[in-house]
This record gives structure tokens, sequence and C-alpha cells, in this order.
């Protein structure tokens, strides 16, 4: 692979952390709702479903999501279904701390939290199908596929790993602001609405 293929898959990975999808969005739910050191964990977690799904779709699992409707739409509403209903119960969690000046109860857990990124980030199937779309581009057919695809997987977790922290400490930060049990109660309200919101931008994803 040529020098100025890589950076031109670099610029094009970054542009893709940028702009949010239901992975930042869940990243941003987690730093809302329960703080930079779950968000910290989310961010993990969403590597190494990063790196997982696009590993699935190098081996061909993306062909198949991309061939078979009913594939992509079990991928789909399994995903938008765990982020839903994660959103929902950091909702009503953060209700129990809304009446009688009781503090707010434990948010979700940073364990909780990699593991819900790893299957968020494994499972998008609109991820896998991009990349088995996208990807094969910068592979030269005259150099070894396999060193080729594990560079440009470690190369595509860096770059979004990067932008995925910007958007976990900037939002950790901007919950940090909203002191105090009233206002830490909507902060999590916050955080789960989106994360529901990830969810629905889930489901609208098609094949």
């Amino acid at each position: 692979m040529e020098f100025h293929v890589w950076l031109g898959f670099v610029a094009a990975a970054a542009l893709l952390g940028v702009v949010p999808g239901p992975g930042v969005l869940s990243i941003i739910g987690y730093a809302v709702g329960s703080g930079r050191r779950v968000a910290l964990a989310s961010v993990a977690g969403m590597a190494v479903g990063n790196a997982s799904a696009m590993s699935l779709s190098l081996a061909g699992v993306g062909a198949l999501l991309a061939a078979s409707a009913l594939a992509f739409s079990i991928m789909k509403w399994a995903g938008a279904v765990y982020l839903v209903g994660l959103g929902v119960i950091t909702i009503v969690r953060s209700r129990s701390g809304a009446f009688g000046g009781v503090a707010a109860s434990a948010p979700i857990t940073a364990r909780a939290a990699f593991m819900g990124n790893v299957a968020v980030g494994t499972f998008h199937p609109k991820t896998i199908v991009f990349f088995v779309a996208f990807v094969p581009q910068f592979i030269s057919p005259d150099g070894d596929y396999i060193s080729q695809a594990a560079l440009l997987v470690v190369t595509f977790v860096g770059v979004v790993g990067v932008t995925d922290t910007i958007y976990a400490v900037a939002a950790s930060q901007a919950s940090h602001l909203l002191r105090g049990p009233r206002m830490s109660t909507w902060s999590r309200r916050a955080g789960g609405g989106a994360l529901i919101a990830a969810g629905v931008a889930t489901a609208a994803a098609r094949n």
C-alpha cells in the first residue's frame, strides 16, 4: 500500500469519525448520563466493536448482510432495541432522584458501557456493509491482502478512537457543569435521550 493511499484512508476515517452516528450518540449519552469514566469505557468498547465489525466485513460477512435483507434487519433491530432499552432504563433510574431531594440512583457502570458499545460497534449492520463497500478501494491487488487489511483496521480504530474520545471528554465536561441533584437528574435524562436517539438512528438504517 502506497503512503498517499494510506493518508487518504486516514482522512476518510477522520471524516467518518467526526460525523455523528449511532456510536457517537451512544458515547455522548454515556458521558452526559454517567460521566467521563463511563464515557471513556464506552469509547474503548466502541473501538473493540469497530475492529470486530471491520474484520467481519473484510471476512465477507458484509457481503452477506448486503445480500440478505432478513439478516440485515435482524442485526439492525437487535441493536436498535438494545440502545432504546438502555436509554429508557437510564431515564427511569434518573427519576429516583427527582423527588424529595434524594440522590439519583447509580448510573450505568463502566463495564456495562464497555460491553454495550462492543455490541453496538460489532453488530451495527450499516457499518459492516459500509466497510465491505468502502475499504477494498484502499487495498492494492498487488500487495498482501491480510497485512493491508490489518493496517486499515488498526488505522480506522485508532483514528475513530481519537474522535470518539474528543466527543466523550467534551460531553462529560458539559455534564460537569450541571451540578446538584436536580441538574444531575436532568443530565441523566438527557443522556438517556441520546441513547434512545442512537437506537432510532440504528433502526432508520437501510440496506
